[in-house]
């Protein structure tokens, strides 16, 4: 049986120090399928499997005990030709992430998974599985709410492409509905809420809106005006005459954080530190983003209205985590 081409010391070395990393990440994995991953002769793959064997780190006593070596499963490999390792040596003693390190990174990977352009689902998967069982301790677990913005920005890019205006039924931060005709011009995102930005002819003004208020979304035959992207706002958000305002407290340092929602200072707060900074918000409903993207930096401090319904979204929040995670049940 041919070996393939001749490896040299480093090219050995680089094949072992990715082989056992793969294996590590398979509880049990047929030789044949080893070689395919990595392009070469099954009997490279068993020869090795056999070096790795009878690698190891010595003890205390500079000679190679039990334990000291990395052990496979000698009779699943020798009769079924599949590897298992039982046995790591000095890899098991590597730094690892802590159990709250591992959640943190995880929850990022369930975020980046929701968004549109992030196709590759099952990498994504892969790797949070990786970091739970890497972790030195089982990672809390982290709900991370799902949307589906997908569909929408896939007919918005088409009206765009064409050069057509969309229709939609819409509803405001305040509940009401109302039917809109606008050309699309940009779709953006802030934290996991998606936006429309573009011309709307109701208002005859730019305006922003989130796709998870539009219904019976719709891409038109009617052609869209000669007004140009680059005429956009810089910001995202803008204010009007019907805005709220909301006292919020927080640290000095992160006020640049609110700039979208025209910060103006309310007085120092009660410690060291953190300062009051009133903003202006289309509904108090819209307090539940700010707090979500600043969750320990930003307190609501007033109006009585706005504590209340950011204290209730928060509690209906933490209420997920008892459904996510059963307790012990009586049977």
């Amino acid at each position: 049986m041919s070996m393939g081409p001749v490896l040299g010391a480093s090219d050995k070395l680089t094949f072992l120090l990715s082989l056992v990393p793969y294996l590590m990440d398979h509880e049990s994995v047929s030789v044949s399928t080893v070689a395919a991953h990595f392009g070469v002769p099954a009997e490279r793959v068993r020869d090795a499997v056999n070096l790795i064997a009878m690698s190891g780190i010595p003890g205390q006593t500079r000679q190679y005990l039990h334990g000291d070596l990395f052990d496979i499963h000698w009779e699943e490999f020798e009769t079924n030709d599949n590897i298992v390792l039982t046995h790591l040596v000095a890899i098991d003693d590597s730094p690892r992430f802590s159990a709250r390190e591992a959640a943190a990174l995880i929850a990022g990977l369930q975020y980046l998974s929701s968004l549109p352009e992030n196709a590759d689902v099952e990498a994504i998967a892969s790797l949070m599985a990786k970091l739970s069982r890497s972790a030195s301790a089982t990672p809390s677990q982290v709900v991370v709410s799902n949307t589906e913005p997908g569909e929408a920005i896939a007919l918005i890019k088409e009206a765009v492409a064409r050069g057509v205006q969309i229709e939609f039924d819409y509803l405001s931060s305040r509940g009401g509905h109302e039917a809109r005709h606008v050309d699309p011009m940009r779709v953006e995102s802030v934290d996991r809420d998606w936006y429309l930005r573009g011309w709307c002819h109701l208002r005859g003004a730019m305006r922003t809106f989130r796709l998870d208020r539009m219904s019976g979304l719709r891409v038109t035959d009617a052609p869209t005006g000669p007004r140009s992207a680059e005429a956009l706002p810089d910001t995202l958000f803008q204010g009007s005459e019907s805005d709220l305002e909301v006292v919020v407290e927080l640290p000095a340092a992160a006020v640049p954080l609110l700039a979208d929602y025209a910060p103006q200072s309310a007085g120092p707060g009660p410690a060291d530190g953190l300062v009051r900074q009133t903003i202006r918000v289309a509904h108090f409903h819209g307090l539940k983003r700010i707090v979500a993207g600043l969750a320990g930096v930003v307190t609501v401090v007033g109006p009585p209205e706005a504590r209340g319904l950011t204290r209730d979204w928060a509690a209906a929040g933490a209420a997920r985590y008892d459904e996510a995670v059963p307790g012990d049940r009586e049977e």
